[in-house]
């Protein structure tokens, strides 16, 4: 009894009623507004996640889940079991929401990600053959249609006939019999046909009246002429009323066959709808879902929590802005007193924690924002509002005390049965009730002395039994609680000095503070009596005022600082937007640049090609002499000079290598190494079509740096030389190696060639102090591989670059050390 006392206190069916608003059909509504309370933690989480998966579906489809077509077949599912015959239009409903029910299924299945509302729709079955029979034998109006059976359509071709041959006789009677005619149409009375006859000239027409106007100057005559062919139309309405009748009863009997595949098929329909309503009325409150935490291990955090009836009222009928309060609960804590001003939003505080958590109970979101994480409670209890009646002569304290009764009943109750419940939910590990209790000016209504007593001791006995208690009141001791009994905290509502008005924020570890005085003060209350009662409240009282008026402005200032501090974050934030933009635009215009040059280059090559190839088809045409020879060598090099980008600035230490372009000063030429120099230090070279071999000492680098000359060692000191996989070069033997990081390591597998240079770059400059490189390429085909070590041949701060050993990872990974 009391669980439904609460529902009406905390005003439930009005929340039920705005969630019924939200269903798309009938059934949705009604079962909106009957909302049934889980008894069980499991069955909450699995409505919380069909509302997740429904409203995860919402947001993916343009109009979200139709509900077209479906509507209450109960009844007709129930007379058709008890052999009734079920009418054309019930029939009809029947098929559209076996249709509608099938589409939802279509929708459902073609998503990906809903396993809950799969598994829902699993079983359903909607028999397509069913559907298609009665669209066969019903029209869109409901009718039995003329293709049902050849029997029904015979008898309606006779019906057309005779109403053909009544209709001519009708029609020569009126013509010949015009001036004791009334008006010249025809019409039926029941299902005789009629003519209107004038009551002067009845005789002029023999035959029955049917019927007389009002004012009795008209007679509706059936002709004696059509008498027994309006018997024998007779006749074939009622054969066709009763093919008609046996048609239907073949489909109820369809019907009824299937009873039970029906009503779970409404049921699925009816649980779509409902977790679609509690789906976008959670949108429309911008709400969160919730998550239930374990009592005694994690903290009750509801930031900014709203109370949804207020946001109703906000939203549809022009109320006020509702202001949200923050709801921290630790662990330890058992009981919550809230103090503060009348009207300064104590009582909404507490509907609003009780509408929240009966919220999450049924799988609503919680319109807070994330994280919204509260308990699973098993009772929610409360005593908010004045209860006095007349008739039993019971004052507001009285009220309270027997609602209070009520509640401790029902958790003594629930605490009998503990044991059954904790087994039935192994995660309820906690020995006391999971309770949810809710007192609105707890111990009011009586001596404030003996009242603040009773307040303490049903306080402390709750802080036992109950998982939370929540309690607004006036009464001082009970804000020494805290003190005493760490599972007791203080809240208050703020109150503004200046104006003389609640703000209704809530405020955590803070008792409030009396104010009687300080308003009338203000208020121009004469000052010796506010003095008088100064002095009879006591000097402790306005002592413990001051230092609850101390940390009120302690908080102030920290929440302007915490104020201070996010917008500085925020502003942090824009700016780290802002660099990190302009560091994208900055890489895009990089790679545009890359890739305009890229495309130049590679109009010069195509163009100096050509021209190469001019002077090797001047050469073909007649017979080569030494002088020809050198003018096309001439001539290739203006082109090289022409199109080639200036020479890099040469690495220390130059050493010819195969493919290397060098300069001969003594023959003032430009050659090409054909092979290394041997350990003599002796290397073949050609320029134009002659090959010659020259020593090291008599070239140089296109940067005329002179080319380093071997030393020679002794053959017991020499070693096997070590050679870079695109150089032919001997290498001297490499440092200590250095520790692999994730600094120093780049991972480019699946990179195209001209991505992952990029990538490369990056990574080059982020290891330069470590003065080596992992890069992680991986095997495959080898391109990716060929293009890493010609980026690396290539790039001034590479010294030099080998695989990896097999423990490193061999062939798909490439160590560069760095300069």
């Amino acid at each position: 009894m009391i669980q439904n006392e609460t529902l009406d206190l905390l005003e439930w069916p009005r929340l039920c009623h705005h969630l019924s608003t939200f269903a798309a059909t009938k059934l949705g509504a009604i079962a909106s507004r009957h909302l049934q309370i889980p008894p069980t933690q499991t069955q909450s989480l699995a409505l919380l996640a069909q509302t997740k998966e429904v409203y995860e579906l919402e947001t993916r489809l343009v109009s979200g889940l139709s509900f077209d077509g479906i509507t209450d077949i109960g009844d007709a599912l129930e007379r058709a079991e008890l052999q009734g015959i079920l009418s054309g239009e019930e029939l009809l409903n029947i098929a559209t929401t076996l249709a509608g029910t099938r589409q939802l299924r279509r929708v459902i299945d073609n998503q990906e990600d809903l396993p809950v509302l799969t598994e829902l729709v699993a079983d359903l079955r909607t028999y397509p053959e069913l559907e298609q029979e009665i669209h066969r034998c019903i029209d869109d109006r409901g009718d039995v249609a003329d293709r049902a059976s050849q029997k029904l359509a015979g008898i309606r071709h006779q019906m057309r006939q005779q109403r053909d041959r009544i209709y001519q006789i009708l029609q020569g009677i009126i013509q010949r019999q015009s001036n004791a005619v009334q008006e010249q149409v025809i019409t039926q009375r029941g299902d005789r046909f009629v003519i209107p006859v004038k009551a002067t000239s009845k005789d002029a027409i023999p035959g029955i009246v049917h019927d007389t106007s009002m004012s009795g100057a008209t007679l509706y005559v059936e002709p004696n002429s059509i008498i027994s062919l309006g018997n024998q139309m007779r006749q074939l309405m009622r054969q066709e009323q009763n093919e008609a009748e046996a048609i239907r009863r073949v489909l109820t009997e369809q019907v009824a066959e299937v009873k039970p595949d029906l009503e779970r098929l409404l049921a699925i329909a009816t649980t779509l709808d409902l977790a679609t309503a509690r789906a976008r009325y959670s949108l429309w409150l911008e709400a969160n879902p919730p998550r239930f935490i374990e009592p005694q291990k994690e903290t009750i955090t509801l930031r900014q929590l709203r109370h949804p009836l207020l946001v109703w009222q906000q939203k549809h009928e022009q109320g006020s802005n509702v202001i949200p309060v923050d709801l921290f609960v630790q662990p330890q804590i058992r009981v919550v007193t809230i103090t503060g001003p009348n009207t300064g939003g104590k009582t909404v505080t507490l509907k609003t924690l009780g509408l929240a958590a009966l919220m999450a109970k049924v799988g609503l979101f919680i319109p807070a924002r994330e994280p919204v994480e509260i308990p699973w409670f098993d009772q929610i209890l409360a005593d908010i509002g004045d209860e006095q009646s007349l008739q039993q002569s019971l004052s507001t304290f009285s009220g309270h005390i027997r609602r209070i009764s009520r509640i401790l009943a029902a958790i003594s109750g629930e605490q009998e049965n503990s044991v059954g419940v904790i087994h039935e939910l192994p995660l309820q590990s906690f020995p006391a009730p999971q309770s949810l209790v809710l007192l609105d000016e707890v111990g009011a209504g009586t001596d404030p002395a003996e009242g603040s007593a009773l307040a303490i001791a049903l306080l402390q006995h709750l802080a036992n039994t109950t998982l939370l208690t929540m309690a607004t009141t006036h009464f001082g001791e009970l804000k020494a609680l805290k003190y005493e009994d760490e599972r007791f905290e203080n809240a208050s509502v703020e109150f503004n000095d200046v104006t003389l008005s609640p703000t209704y924020r809530l405020l955590w570890g803070i008792p409030g503070r009396s104010n009687a005085l300080t308003i009338a003060r203000r208020l121009g209350l004469n000052a010796e009596i506010v003095e008088q009662a100064q002095n009879y409240v006591g000097g402790a009282s306005e002592d413990v005022n001051q230092v609850i008026a101390g940390l009120e402005a302690q908080r102030k200032r920290q929440e302007t600082k915490a104020e201070e501090a996010a917008e500085l974050l925020k502003q942090a934030e824009k700016l780290h937007q802002e660099v990190a933009r302009k560091a994208a635009n900055l890489q895009e215009r990089e790679q545009q640049l890359r890739l305009q040059q890229e495309q130049a280059v590679q109009a010069a090559i195509a163009q100096a090609k050509g021209e190469i190839a001019q002077v090797i088809r001047r050469l073909q045409q007649g017979n080569a002499t030494a002088q020809d020879a050198q003018a096309a060598t001439a001539a290739i090099n203006q082109i090289k000079e022409k199109h080639l980008p200036p020479p890099a600035k040469p690495k220390p230490g130059f050493k010819p290598e195969v493919g290397d372009r060098i300069r001969i000063p003594k023959l003032n030429q430009t050659a090409e190494v054909l092979t290394a120099a041997d350990e003599n230090g002796n290397l073949s070279v050609r320029f134009g079509i002659m090959k010659m071999t020259v020593s090291l000492a008599d070239v140089e680098s296109l940067n005329g740096e002179k080319a380093e000359l071997p030393v020679k060692q002794k053959p017991a000191e020499k070693e096997t030389p070590r050679t870079s996989p695109n150089k032919g070069g001997t290498q001297p033997p490499p440092p200590a190696p250095a520790i692999r990081t994730s600094q120093n390591t780049v991972d480019i597998r699946g990179y195209r060639v001209a991505d992952a240079e990029s990538e490369l770059e990056r990574g080059i400059r982020a290891a330069t102090n470590a003065g080596v490189l992992w890069i992680v390429h991986g095997k495959g085909t080898g391109k990716l591989r060929q293009g890493v070590h010609e980026f690396l041949q290539e790039h001034p701060q590479v010294e030099r670059f080998e695989l990896a050993d097999s423990k490193e990872g061999g062939a798909g990974v490439t160590i560069a050390y760095l300069r």
